[in-house]
């Protein structure tokens, strides 16, 4: 017996709930609670029986619709599960009431003298699935489930752009109905139609079997037939098609009027104006409404636009909003408010957390009574403000029925449900009302207007009356039989060719499940409701308009705030289906028959004007040529986008040009804000401005999409084009893109401000204190204190934040169409072969490194001792001079070659001579300006940050370079220190914004470096020069100009300390991220891959033990803020090209390493015609307008270091070493050690079981005999290759853009 009304529910709801929860239940039994007691066979016993039915019920609807409900708004295998499990328990329930009902009262139900019991009773004994047995009823619900997740999630993928997918809801929506290329609006079109459809027809037929099977047992001849059972007519087929052929020569004239509009836009190719409409044309998936073409179709374009869906938008409508004023509307009948829980559960936009839903709009009563939700994916837009209306009319239904017996909580009919939102819908949609809540301005009355009006109406409403009408046509003969799956698709498009005149746009058959990509057809919901509401709602509004005294034309009848409307409606919506509906409708309207008139005199003005119009053109109405199909188009589906008009896409690049200027100007002085105050105010303003730079880059990047560049004769407009179509991090849905740039920002702060506190409480930050501490402390346990306090602090503070970041960027790359995102940083350089031109230039440097490598280890040994120093292992990776060990010229004075040689460090003279960082950067813009280049501008001077603030302001240290991108504003924020290496650095920053400047004049898509490695060489170019002691005697800044073997050698040591140790750290940071990135790197390997790849690369190893807490990526400025790295490498290689281009510009004589380009014009204005290309051009016309040659090399890099190779070789001979590491595994004493008490051992610094030790010294094992037979291999080479050429230049140096700074 279940519960009386009133009494306590929660005892069996908690048992049913405690079922669910079981896993996995296969077959979970019905509570006997919730099972069917012993009642009379009498009135009195079917009475006490519906009341128990009734409580018991509440609680099984409730559970069954809320395990829907989490399905259907969160896509999961589990949601589907549990989905399942209630809908068994829901037909079990049914079955046991059911069949109960069978057996007590079938013999006197049609007899009672109460009829509502009547049809209470009768409700129940229909069991529909609940018929079939318990394994059949589990394949049935499994089936559906399968239907609407294969519905749900299907996507369509572009042909060139694999990783770029389409879901139904928003985009190709937005597609069909905003789009006017034909190829595209096809490709969404027949993607969906195979996406969603050919996977369906296999499960369908099977649906369609079980589905006649149980309501056969219920005495039905079929599926058709129960469905049919609800309109309680038996003349009810006969009906319909009446009201067809009544209503068709309205829709024939408006057919013919659009045909003429699309043929007008598509042309005779596409359009046969004897012939059906090919479907994909009329703005809408299904051409089921065409409301989205009335701009096409508009009668009167010069009168006020009716669609105010942009008015909506500017005036900051949301969802919310949009059911706010829903609700607003029905109160002001004297109508129901939505109840708290409808705002507090309900799915009003599609989510932005990945997760998949059935975005098709739909109400929902969890039959407790309170509970009423709407899950509507909305965007603001007035055809879903229809739409917001017709969901919340179901709403409101439920609540003024709610009170009625459950069975008898529906509408009337099916189509009284749909009709009543439709019917307050009717007055939203009027100009006045659009007026009376603030979305037209003004309202135009005159016959001109009203046709504009009643045409978008007719759009709407006409258009979808043969589509309403032929989906359960096809389907009622699918249930009979009368169509077999084998004619499935033909029957399909036979019926939509009769009635709607429409064909397919491209060939299709019976592989095709066209039906399918319906909602409606694999979810099994009825669709006749449609038809029959469209018909309903015309007599509502007549009554309704009746009611609240309205006087003129039916179309201008608008009911808001009618209280006496409102009672005549909620007498209708109280009853329920407790009544026969023809009852009902005869209390509503006076008539209990169904009938277009009011339809069609709602309509008559614009039926007339349709008439005159396509008797003036000659119109045929009808297809009589129906068989007639559309060609293909020329290069679909590759083209889908045929946007071609070069004139439409230059007007197109200026409005981009000009509104970026603007855009990027606001975000880089917010960004620059921040970085020289970080503030948790300036954070938030960055944040908007981040998302400000996004949706600009969103909206143009849409627009950009639809552009096919191809053919187009204007490079330079095809290069902004293709560079705007690609969206970046505003290709992400706008929570996840807040969630991501509050990541950038989380890590970068973290980074910025992190220090490490000694016992005394003193703390240092990376700038200056442990920069300063790691160059110049000798103290190998200060060494270590800093080096590993600072990855615990900066490292370890990004670790949590960095799997979501590679999560989110990568969804960036793919919905941008790469591969992930080290396939889109790779991308920027239009070098398909850019990876393995990478690792050959590194192969061609790692004999210089390896003999540098050996020569600084013997250097270290001499200096810590064997305890420290393995001559034959890694060096410790914290003894370099630098906290990364990426350059190491700090230990200079450790491993110079000649210490009685004169000194090459100029700091001591600039502290001597007052050197001020301003004086610095005024030499560096000498420098420039000698080459007859261009000086930096008063905004430079007046505006950068040129010293670390010292009034305790927070800022990012980190050396940049910035473009303003007003063409006036550069400037440089540097935390400079008055030494020599920071006089490096201020060159290489000045060399970005004499770069800006060269390119200032360029649309602002074009200004940035030919590739991204030239940016970064070419203020280091200039630091090539500025380094030689020639130069830094002529700032006098060194006592002699230098000269003699010995100053050479320690001159190219010193310059190999920065740029070739440079090398194996700039190649193997971004090798980590784009494994990272590809997954082949997760999460829990991140810390042991890094330090692999260091061993690998630069023979180095971690000096005390690490585990995967550590993050010692994340302790490097570019990994914590999202800056691709290999740009470096790339500079370190092509700067030595450039140098030696400009050296011979400049007419030097003499080893390479001894020029210094200072005041040669012509290596300036070489240098100027290369800067002001920008990345107008691919990067090798930039290389060769420069170098003479389009590739990158590492010849000019070798010859520069020649000599000092040579040496090395010398050296290294003489004292025996052993180049590379092949005691790889070998750790410093406090890293060799087994870990106290566990068992563990340390391999590359990772603490580690012994046994995946030993497998990783096996791997390392291989790696280090390929890697001394390649270093053979490569030296053999290398000494045939100076037999035959004889080195004849000298150097190449450059400055990575932030040395120490990071």
């Amino acid at each position: 017996m279940g519960a009386a009304p009133g009494l306590q529910l929660l005892p069996p709801l908690l048992l049913l709930l405690q079922l669910l929860l079981l896993r996995p239940p296969a077959a979970p039994a019905l509570d006997p609670a919730l099972q069917p007691g012993n009642f009379s066979r009498d009135e009195a016993g079917a009475q006490q029986f519906a009341d128990s039915f009734n409580s018991s019920a509440e609680q099984v609807w409730f559970l069954n619709t809320q395990a829907s409900w989490a399905y259907d708004t969160n896509i999961t295998a589990e949601n589907a599960r549990r989905q399942e499990e209630t809908a068994m328990i829901t037909q079990d329930f049914e079955e046991a009431w059911g069949h109960r009902a069978k057996e007590l009262f079938d013999n006197i139900w049609k007899n009672l003298t109460d009829p509502t019991l009547s049809r209470v009773i009768s409700n129940i004994r229909i069991l529909g699935p609940a018929n079939l047995n318990l394994a059949k009823r589990q394949q049935y619900n499994s089936l559906l489930s399968n239907m609407s997740r294969i519905y749900s999630t299907a996507k369509v993928c572009l042909p060139n752009k694999p990783a770029t997918c389409w879901s139904l809801d928003p985009e190709l929506t937005n597609i069909l109905a905003s789009s006017r290329s034909y190829s595209t609006q096809l490709f969404a079109w027949e993607g969906w139609h195979d996406a969603a459809g050919i996977p369906l027809k296999p499960l369908y037929q099977d649906v369609i079997t079980l589905s006649n099977e149980a309501y056969k047992q219920d005495g039905f001849s079929d599926t058709g037939a129960y469905w049919r059972s609800s309109y309680e007519s038996p003349t009810f087929v006969e009906d319909l098609e009446n009201l067809y052929h009544q209503l068709e020569p309205l829709y024939l004239n408006l057919h013919a009027y659009v045909r003429r509009a699309l043929y007008r836009r598509y042309g005779d190719t596409f359009i046969n104006l004897r012939g059906p409409i090919p479907a994909h044309l009329l703005g809408d998936m299904w051409a089921q409404s065409w409301e989205n073409l009335y701009d096409m179709v508009v009668p009167f374009p010069d009168k006020p636009n009716l669609d105010v869906s942009s008015t909506m938008v500017q005036k900051g409508w949301n969802a919310t909003h949009m059911f706010r004023v829903a609700e607003e509307f029905f109160t002001s009948l004297g109508l129901l408010p939505m109840p708290p829980e409808f705002w507090a559960e309900s799915m009003l936009e599609k989510p932005s957390d990945g997760r998949e839903v059935v975005c098709h709009a739909s109400a929902w009563d969890f039959y407790n009574r309170k509970d009423f939700r709407i899950k509507q994916c909305t965007r603001v837009t007035m055809d879903q403000l229809s739409t917001v209306h017709h969901e919340m009319g179901h709403v409101q239904y439920y609540l003024q029925y709610k009170d009625q017996h459950v069975s008898l909580r529906r509408g009337a009919n099916p189509g009284f449900h749909e009709a009543i939102g439709d019917v307050l819908a009717l007055s939203v949609s009027t100009p006045a009302h659009l007026h009376k809540i603030g979305l037209l301005d003004q309202i135009t009355d005159d016959v001109e207007s009203d046709i504009n009006y009643l045409l978008k109406m007719a759009l709407e409403k006409i258009a979808f009356l043969p589509f309403g009408y032929l989906v359960d046509q096809w389907r009622w003969g699918v249930f009979s039989g009368r169509t077999p799956p084998s004619s499935y698709n033909y029957d399909w498009w036979y019926l939509r060719t009769k009635y709607q005149g429409i064909c397919p746009p491209v060939p299709r058959n019976e592989t095709h499940f066209d039906a399918g990509a319906k909602f409606h057809v694999p979810s099994m919901t009825p669709y006749i409701r449609y038809f029959v509401s469209f018909i309903l709602q015309f007599q509502f509004h007549q009554a309704l308009c009746k009611e609240a005294n309205h006087k003129g034309p039916l179309h201008r009848c608008d009911i808001y705030q009618s209280t006496q409307a409102g009672r005549k409606l909620q007498e209708l919506l109280q009853a329920g289906s407790s009544r026969p509906w023809q009852e009902l409708l005869k209390d509503m309207i006076g008539t209990d028959t169904l009938d277009a008139q009011p339809l069609l005199d709602y309509f008559q003005p614009v039926s007339q004007w349709l008439q005159e119009q396509n008797q003036r053109n000659g119109e045929v109405l009808g297809w009589p040529e129906y068989q007639w199909r559309p060609p293909v188009p020329n290069n679909y589906p590759e083209a889908i986008d045929l946007v071609t008009d070069e004139a439409e896409a230059q007007k197109f690049v200026e409005e981009y040009d000009k509104t970026s200027q603007v855009v990027w100007n606001e975000h880089a002085e917010a960004n620059w804000n921040y970085n020289t105050n970080i503030t948790t105010e300036a954070s938030k303003i960055l944040l908007e401005k981040n998302l400000q730079v996004a949706n600009h880059t969103l909206k143009y990047g849409t627009q950009a999409k639809k552009f096919y560049v191809t053919n187009f004769q204007n490079a330079t407009i095809k290069r902004i084009i293709k560079k705007a179509q690609d969206l970046g991090r505003a290709a992400l849905p706008v929570k996840e893109l807040e969630e991501y740039n509050q990541l950038l920002l989380n890590m970068e702060t973290n980074y910025s401000v992190a220090s490490v506190c000694r016992p005394n409480g003193t703390c240092l930050e990376l700038e200056p204190d442990l920069t300063k501490l790691m160059a110049t402390s000798r103290d190998y346990e200060e060494l270590l204190w800093a080096w590993q306090g600072w990855r615990n602090k900066a490292g370890r503070s990004i670790l949590p934040l960095y799997p979501k970041y590679v999560e989110l960027s990568n969804k960036i790359a793919k919905l941008n169409g790469y591969k992930d995102t080290g396939d889109s940083w790779r991308t920027v350089y239009e070098t398909p072969s850019l990876e393995q031109d990478l690792e050959h230039l590194f192969q061609e440097l790692q004999p210089l490194y390896l003999n540098l490598h050996a020569y600084v280890r013997r250097a270290l040994h001499r200096h810590y001792g064997p305890e420290h120093i393995n001559l034959e292992g890694p060096i410790p990776a914290h003894l370099l001079g630098n906290m990364w060990a990426q350059t190491w010229s700090n230990i200079y004075d450790l491993v110079v070659p000649f210490p009685s040689a004169p000194t090459l460090d100029a700091t001591e003279a600039m502290i001597k001579q007052g050197w001020t960082p301003r004086k610095m950067f005024v030499e560096a813009d000498n420098f420039f300006t000698s080459l007859g280049l261009l000086p930096v501008p008063p905004e430079f001077w007046n505006k950068s940050m040129l010293e670390k603030p010292t009034d305790g302001r927070e800022v990012v240290c980190h050396a940049s370079a910035w473009d303003f991108y007003n063409s006036k504003d550069f400037r440089i924020k540097q935390c400079t220190t008055v030494d020599m290496e920071d006089l490096v650095v201020t060159h290489h920053e000045m060399g970005h914004i004499q770069y800006f400047m060269q390119y200032k004049n360029l649309p602002v898509a074009l200004r940035e470096g030919a590739n991204p490695g030239f940016h970064e060489a070419i203020g280091d170019v200039l630091a090539l020069s500025v380094s030689t002691p020639k130069h830094l005697h002529s700032l006098n800044l060194l006592s002699s100009e230098g000269g003699g073997y010995e100053h050479d050698i320690n001159f190219l040591m010193k310059m190999a300390l920065e740029k070739v140790t440079f090398i194996p750290f700039s190649y193997l940071v971004d090798e980590w991220r784009w494994r990272v990135f590809d997954g082949s790197i997760n999460k829990e390997n991140y810390n042991q891959e890094w330090w692999s790849l260091r061993l690998k690369y630069q023979g180095l190893c971690p000096p005390v033990p690490r585990s995967q807490d550590d993050f010692d990526p994340g302790a490097k400025f570019h990994i914590s803020s999202s800056v691709p790295y290999i740009r470096y490498f790339v500079s370190f290689v092509i700067q030595f090209q450039f140098h030696e281009a400009l050296c011979k510009a400049a007419g030097h004589q003499g080893p390479l390493h001894t020029c210094d380009i200072y005041k040669s014009k012509e290596a300036g204005k070489l240098l100027a015609d290369a800067m002001q290309l920008g990345s107008s051009r691919p990067w090798p016309e930039a290389m060769a307008l420069l170098t003479g040659r389009p590739n990158m090399s590492a010849a000019a890099m070798m010859n520069y270091f020649q000599p000092l190779l040579d040496w090395l070789r010398t050296e290294n001979g003489r004292h025996a070493e052993k180049l590379g590491w092949p005691q790889y595994n070998w750790t410093p004493h406090s890293a060799r050690s087994e870990v106290a008490g566990t068992g563990r051992v340390s391999f590359l610094g990772m603490e580690m079981e012994p046994h995946q030790a030993r497998v990783g010294q096996w791997v390392l094992l291989f790696l280090g005999v390929a890697l001394l037979v390649a270093t053979l291999g490569l030296a053999q080479r290398l000494f045939s290759i100076r037999r035959l050429h004889r080195p004849h230049g000298g150097p190449q140096f450059g400055s990575e853009v932030e040395l120490r700074h990071s």
